[in-house]
């Protein structure tokens, strides 16, 4: 047994944290199957339904994802004809990602999905988007941090 209360399971936030996101993705995956996505898929279009026509990298950025991570996922979309990609005339570098019809359509079923994500959480709609917001600063005070220890070294 610990001596230390902050080694105690219930006092570690990245444990709730993790605890929390399996919950929620396994809510997701259950409420995806009926459309063909996974979770991850989900998330690529819900970059492209904020903006269509990202570049590649910029959806690696958006989502934290490295290539190796994000290039099968882009090919189930394509092969389920959810996304095209197309590469830019100014730099055929640059590949962005284009929604089909298709994905257009899925759009207000996909809609409905996270609304029932956002019911199953219990949340009043002011407590769902404080802990948006806290989350999102957690993360983003944390990034920083990385940052600034990564230049030290």
């Amino acid at each position: 047994m610990s001596n230390f209360d902050n080694l105690r399971l219930d006092n570690q936030l990245c444990f709730a944290l993790y605890s929390a996101t399996n919950s929620i993705t396994r809510f997701y995956r259950s409420l995806l199957n009926e459309y063909d996505l996974t979770y991850p898929q989900y998330l690529v279009l819900v970059v492209l339904w904020e903006k269509d026509g990202v570049a590649i990298k910029d959806v690696m950025k958006q989502l934290k994802l490295d290539s190796g991570t994000l290039s099968p996922i882009i090919k189930r979309l394509q092969a389920a004809e959810l996304v095209e990609k197309v590469r830019t005339d100014e730099d055929e570098r640059v590949v962005r990602l284009f929604l089909t019809n298709k994905a257009r359509q899925l759009e207000p079923h996909i809609a409905e999905v996270q609304n029932k994500v956002a019911c199953k959480t219990n949340l009043s709609s002011t407590e769902f988007f404080d802990l948006l917001s806290t989350l999102n600063q957690l993360t983003n005070d944390l990034n920083q941090r990385e940052e600034t220890t990564e230049k030290m070294t």
